[in-house]
């Protein structure tokens, strides 16, 4: 279990607001979990009745999330990570897939949403090897984020950044591209980035969906071109077959892969 002294407390003043939907409950929602509100299901609902497909990019999401930390444990050697926007607890969480290889890999989530945490908190438990601790921060505070994390990883040993739809939710591509700049220049070389998320020039009915969803009141999220979104990996050595739909990163032997509108990619740094 998390020794309690790498985690630091919630900000106790954070209240849950069940009248407004959030991001994390919604797909967690999408992904068949309970960790929601009414308000969740119905702005859920009303996406699906648009776009029936973002079930589709949910699930394939977490897949490739998967993949990647399967690649990074067992191909790269990685036993450090740092998920931020880490989302409501489901199956197959970080720690989850990289324990399950490396026992010992310590992993720092990430999120400023109350509910995310308290879910973490009791539910989501370090092999005895390794470490899982948790951060209530907001991706737009990188400052704030590695300072917490270095209680829980060695910032002189490679790191993998994990970036889970979450950089969507920055509006402004300077800003995006600043934060992930200043993360990975405090990760030492060997470290790597993952990053997916929602694409525009793909499929105009999700464009339509989310500008929709954008409008009711929730957090917005901006979807990107393939060639920003790839953009985030520069000065990084991206690994085959680079930015891609994320159904199609090295996927599972025998399957079909279709395209959706969901790309991503993971990259060294030298």
């Amino acid at each position: 279990m998390t020794d309690p002294a790498t985690t630091p407390e919630p900000k106790t003043h954070q209240k849950i607001d069940t009248s407004v939907p959030h991001s994390a409950r919604i797909w967690n929602y999408w992904l068949g979990g309970k960790d929601n509100y009414p308000v969740d299901e119905q702005a859920g609902d009303a996406y699906t009745a648009v776009f029936p497909g973002i079930v589709t990019i949910a699930r394939s999401s977490r897949a490739f999330l998967r993949r990647n930390i399967s690649y990074l444990v067992s191909e790269a050697g990685i036993r450090q990570f740092l998920d931020i926007g880490t989302g409501l607890p489901t199956a197959e969480n970080t720690h989850e897939v990289a324990q399950r290889l490396a026992p010992e890999a310590r992993i720092v989530y990430v999120d400023n949403d109350p509910m995310v945490l308290a879910h973490a908190r009791a539910l989501l438990f370090s092999s005895p090897e390794g470490a899982t601790a948790y951060i209530d921060a907001n991706v737009t505070d990188p400052d704030r984020i590695l300072a917490a994390a270095a209680g829980t990883l060695d910032f002189s040993r490679p790191i993998a950044l994990i970036l889970s739809n979450i950089l969507g939710h920055v509006a402004d591509y300077d800003q995006a591209r600043s934060i992930v700049d200043r993360l990975m220049a405090a990760l030492p070389s060997g470290s790597h980035l993952s990053i997916n998320d929602g694409s525009l020039g793909v499929d105009p009915v999700f464009e339509q969906a989310q500008e929709s969803y954008n409008s009711s009141g929730a957090v917005p999220y901006n979807l990107r071109p393939v060639d920003v979104i790839t953009s985030f990996f520069d000065g990084l050595e991206l690994i085959e077959p680079g930015v891609v739909p994320v159904t199609q990163w090295r996927p599972e032997p025998g399957s079909s892969p279709q395209v959706i509108a969901e790309h991503g990619g993971l990259a060294r740094k030298p």
